[in-house]
């Protein structure tokens, strides 16, 4: 089968995707490259005709207050309905246009907003209404960045309307064999040929699950290089082997360049994606209806929020 991860950005030069593929009991990793097409990304995984998953950096759900409003039967569904929609994905500049219909905010840093106030104008009770339960902080880390926020390095609304709206919209709207988890199932149950299971999946989430720890930020090539060993011992237990130019991509901690992160990144997600199939962390899911209908959650993540 195919396993890859796609390291998502608003900036199509910073989405990075690492490839590993089973070979026997093991797995032969390539070099990460630059997503393109994400389309064209997916139509080629389908094409090989072997089971396939895609881990993807950034939301796929919705929070269940935001989901109580909506005709839908779940998030899938919402998400297909989205295609062809402009009004949805603008992004509000100031609380006067934000709604249900246009969640996205704020479009710059204004003096005095609040996510409490963001809330509100999405008729939610508080400012926790705007997390679904994977966002919010566990005992294991803190908390992520609502769907729908779109200021600050710490959130993922602009990856969300970027993927949403240029592709996975329109190509569920189109038929595409796609399968996203949880809302369709377990991960190994979706490993099928023909089909792409999309699953969302965290760099940050899986450095932990590997047991991995930079000594500084990983935007640095020093602290990348300085995990070469560790990460190598990870990969040798999972049973992945990288090619030569992977192989030489740890050892110089993924170039110095500022795409070096979003590199290095794509090979976290992917073997965190290649533990959960591999059996090295469980394929878990809340047995909350909410989760797997409409707010999704975080592959390998294990934690229950505070």
């Amino acid at each position: 089968m195919i396993a890859a991860h796609a390291d998502w950005s608003l900036d199509a030069r910073k989405r990075w995707v690492t490839l590993a593929r089973r070979q026997g009991r093991g797995w032969q990793a390539s070099a990460p490259r630059l997503v393109g097409d994400p389309a064209t990304l997916a139509a080629a995984l389908i094409a090989e005709g072997l089971p396939a998953a895609l881990g993807l950096d950034l939301p796929l759900g919705v929070p269940r207050g935001f989901a109580e409003t909506r005709p839908e039967q779940g998030f899938p569904a919402f998400l297909a309905g989205l295609a062809g929609s402009t009004n949805f994905f603008a992004v509000s500049p100031t609380l006067d246009t934000v709604s249900p219909a246009r969640p996205f905010y704020p479009a710059r840093g204004i003096k005095g907003m609040t996510r409490a106030a963001h809330a509100a104008a999405l008729g939610l009770p508080d400012a926790s209404g705007l997390s679904r339960l994977c966002d919010r902080a566990t005992a294991e880390r803190p908390a992520g960045a609502p769907v729908f926020w779109t200021l600050g390095a710490n959130q993922s609304g602009k990856a969300a309307i970027s993927a949403w709206r240029d592709w996975l919209a329109p190509a569920l709207t189109a038929g595409a064999p796609f399968k996203l988890w949880p809302f369709a199932g377990g991960l190994h149950d979706l490993l099928r040929p023909g089909q792409l299971a999309l699953a969302e999946v965290y760099p940050v989430e899986s450095l932990r699950h590997l047991g991995l720890k930079l000594t500084g930020s990983k935007r640095a090539e020093a602290p990348r290089r300085a995990l070469a060993p560790a990460l190598r011992d990870a990969m040798a237990a999972l049973r992945v082997t990288p090619d030569a130019a992977l192989a030489e991509m740890i050892q110089t901690g993924f170039g110095t360049d500022a795409a070096g992160e979003d590199r290095f990144d794509s090979l976290i997600g992917l073997l965190g994606l290649i533990g959960v199939i591999a059996g090295k962390r469980p394929d878990f899911i809340p047995e909350d209806p909410m989760i797997r209908a409409w707010e999704g959650w975080v592959l390998g993540q294990t934690a229950l929020p505070h």
